[in-house]
């Protein structure tokens, strides 16, 4: 055989033509097991996290409207101290709303715990659970817009549909109760962004959180809508699904793989499981009549966000692998461009209480050391006052916390500048804070990638760094 007529022949061509095909259908049905093994297994089986993990599951506790940082866990004495004067350096140049002199905190700070950190009289009991905070007084965003920085927080996206942080995460490692979602959001937000907070967008559709309400509905009456039938037995649901899947897989047989029909009949599949646990959870009689006041549910102005609280710790002690609790109170949030001093109080009263009982509910009952707790909102405050006595929009440094799952206790990580306008010293952006939760759930925010629309997509983009520091 001459050098022109000589051909390479692949490893696949030879297994196809040798001993007719043998080795061909061999390899085929290995693969077809495979499929066959990961079918079966559903789109929400726990996977392995690229290393070990620090924390099994996350539960955000988000504050809609952007809390003051410089009124709650960011002490500066300096604003204090210069009450009413200009601010000594210029404003950003992009400002949501003309703001004018420095507006002094009016609440006192003390220090908590063993580490001694100043809390806000705001959140008194918040501030007893300080020695497992950690928390970081650098955070800074790119939208000074509610609904720019509401997607570019959940995520990591202030102008496109992308999936939300609880959506990757569980796209991620599925989650580890087959008979509830792996995503589930108590009474969320409508507005700013509203569905696309915890859209899977081009994930997957088994991977889309979850609602229970949402902000305009109290959390006694939160339900997932339609979970249990009126008018047909468990038995005659398994019977018309079976039905349902048998027909739908002859349709794509005929048209090849559909992921949208799938992650249809995998919802179904998941609503039908959800009917023997979904109530059961939401059920909290019994629950102590002293975890219950713990909560708040004694009174009215905790009950609906301790009833948030519970459920969340409920969700994440069955295998919920991400839950969030947001408090939107209607009328007020936490957008307080005036009125500060009363909108603030009102706030801080009906989540200061539930959130401790969290976090000493988790801790009791172990589940604190391997769940990442997370609390904040979508940016800060300014230190200059908007009218007489409101602070407006502040992307440029601002406060978040997080609790167990890894991360150091009773530490303050980072600083804004004297007046806490600017984050300035070991500066936490968005994206890095997502790459730092994904570390400590064991997922490489750089391998956690999704192919769409002939890229590689994933929760930082092309940004993001693991904060070490925080990590214990």
């Amino acid at each position: 055989m001459d050098q022109h007529s000589r051909r390479f022949v692949s490893r696949r061509r030879m297994l196809q033509t040798c001993a007719t095909g043998f080795g061909s259908l061999a390899m085929a049905a290995m693969f077809a097991d495979e499929k066959a093994r990961a079918d079966s297994a559903g789109p929400l089986a726990p996977r392995a996290p690229h290393f070990p993990a620090r924390a099994k599951r996350v539960i955000f506790l988000f504050m809609k409207g952007g809390p003051s940082h410089v009124d709650t866990f960011d002490y500066k004495p300096n604003l204090q101290r210069d009450d009413g004067k200009p601010l000594p350096f210029d404003k950003p140049r992009v400002q949501f709303a003309p703001t004018g002199m420095l507006l002094g905190s009016p609440w006192k700070f003390r220090p908590y715990g063993e580490s001694g950190i100043l809390v806000s009289d705001l959140f008194p009991n918040v501030a007893q659970c300080v020695d497992d905070l950690c928390i970081i007084n650098s955070l800074h965003g790119t939208n000074a817009a509610h609904g720019g920085a509401l997607l570019k927080l959940h995520t990591g996206s202030d102008n496109f549909v992308r999936p939300s942080m609880g959506s990757w995460i569980t796209y991620g490692l599925g989650t580890e109760n087959q008979n509830l979602p792996g995503f589930l959001t108590i009474c969320p937000t409508l507005a700013h962004g509203g569905v696309s907070n915890w859209s899977s967008a081009f994930l997957p559709a088994p991977y889309q959180g979850t609602p229970l309400g949402n902000a305009g509905v109290p959390a006694k009456e939160a339900r997932v809508k339609f979970i249990q039938s009126p008018r047909f037995s468990a038995a005659e649901q398994r019977a018309q699904l079976d039905l349902l899947a048998e027909i739908n897989r002859e349709q794509l047989e005929q048209t090849g793989p559909d992921p949208k029909l799938e992650g249809r009949l995998e919802s179904f599949e998941l609503a039908f499981r959800m009917q023997t646990e979904m109530p059961e959870i939401q059920d909290i009689s019994d629950e102590s009549p002293a975890t219950l006041k713990a909560y708040g549910l004694d009174d009215p102005v905790t009950e609906n966000f301790g009833r948030q609280c519970l459920l969340a710790r409920r969700f994440a002690e069955r295998g919920v692998r991400f839950v969030q609790a947001t408090h939107s109170n209607a009328a007020v949030q936490w957008d307080q461009h005036g009125d500060l001093k009363n909108g603030h109080e009102q706030n801080a009263r009906e989540v200061d209480r539930p959130i401790a009982a969290l976090l000493r509910d988790l801790k009791a009952r172990g589940l604190l050391q391997d769940t990442l707790v997370l609390w904040g909102g979508e940016f800060g405050r300014t230190p200059t006052a908007q009218g007489k006595d409101g602070r407006d929009h502040n992307p440029e440094g601002f406060t978040m916390w997080m609790a167990g799952g890894g991360v150091k206790g009773g530490v303050q990580y980072g600083a804004t500048d004297d007046y806490g306008y600017y984050a300035v010293q070991n500066k936490v952006h968005i994206h890095d804070l997502h790459a730092t939760i994904l570390h400590l759930i064991g997922l490489d925010h750089e391998k956690l990638t999704y192919r769409y629309a002939g890229r590689d997509f994933r929760l930082t983009d092309v940004a993001g760094h693991v904060v070490d520091d925080i990590l214990a």
